[in-house]
């Protein structure tokens, strides 16, 4: 009988999926030394990697990051970055955006977040951050969204080429936060204030039933909307200050954040 290399041996390490819980890891940052996720617990966290410091789309996404940071906090949720870069490698780039950097009118912006200096790329690894087809061994661009319970519920993956769409980070967060609070799902394209899906029925009456309450809107038992107004989804979600308006997908307001010192 032949013997057959078992299948463990061959296969490359199980990358991290939704559902799963967010591998655990120790870092040195911009801001200190973190150990996640039990630091990040009770938050919602985005941990995000970009390809280098010092390049220009990573250079905007770092801006337009800063520029929304009031909103993710009013949201409950950390923003957490991670490049395989040094860390005097990230304090130079970071201090070069405060300094010297102009964007879509913003300029002198301040990174309020933590950047994880991974040299090792033992943390990217753990996370998939890396695709040795994309043509290079640095991160490529992606966004892991991760629970107040730590378990990962929404994975990104954007090439080295394309910048982030912040829009849609914004509303996959509010989208999460609110199915968790309200039992419900969301549909194509939604925005806070429109029509959420509800929970089908389990048995043929209630399907039958529900056919009959979707007469002349959806038609069928297995697709049912009601509203949810985007101040009730307000009221439940963000934290008291500050409060964006989101009866539509919050936009990045290219405004300055601080005046440059004369």
């Amino acid at each position: 009988m032949t013997e057959t290399t078992p299948i463990t041996e061959s296969c490359p390490p199980t990358l991290p999926l939704i559902g799963d819980k967010a591998p655990a890891f120790m870092a040195e940052t911009t801001q200190g030394v973190i150990n996640f996720p039990e630091d990040y617990h009770g938050h919602w966290t985005i941990l995000f990697s970009h390809p280098a410091d010092f390049t220009p789309v990573c250079t905007t996404e770092f801006i337009l990051f800063a520029q929304l940071a009031d909103e993710f906090e009013a949201l409950n949720t950390r923003l957490l970055g991670l490049s395989v870069d040094s860390l005097s490698s990230h304090i130079a780039w970071l201090y070069a955006i405060e300094e010297q950097v102009k964007f879509h009118g913003l300029d002198h912006i301040h990174i309020p977040f933590p950047l994880i200096a991974d040299l090792s790329q033992d943390i990217a690894r753990k996370y998939g951050m890396i695709h040795p087809g994309s043509g290079t061994t640095k991160t490529v661009r992606a966004v892991f969204f991760i629970d107040p319970l730590g378990i990962i519920r929404t994975i990104l993956y954007y090439p080295t080429t394309t910048g982030r769409n912040f829009d849609e980070i914004l509303r996959i967060l509010i989208s999460l936060q609110t199915a968790d609070a309200f039992g419900i799902s969301t549909p194509a394209n939604w925005r806070p204030g429109d029509d959420v899906i509800t929970n089908n029925p389990t048995t043929v009456p209630d399907a039958q039933r529900q056919a009959a309450d979707n007469a002349g809107k959806t038609d069928v038992w297995f697709l049912s909307l009601t509203e949810l107004p985007g101040e009730q989804i307000r009221n439940k979600l963000f934290h008291p200050t500050p409060q964006p308006t989101i009866d539509r997908a919050p936009k990045a307001k290219r405004t300055k954040t601080r005046k440059k010192k004369k």
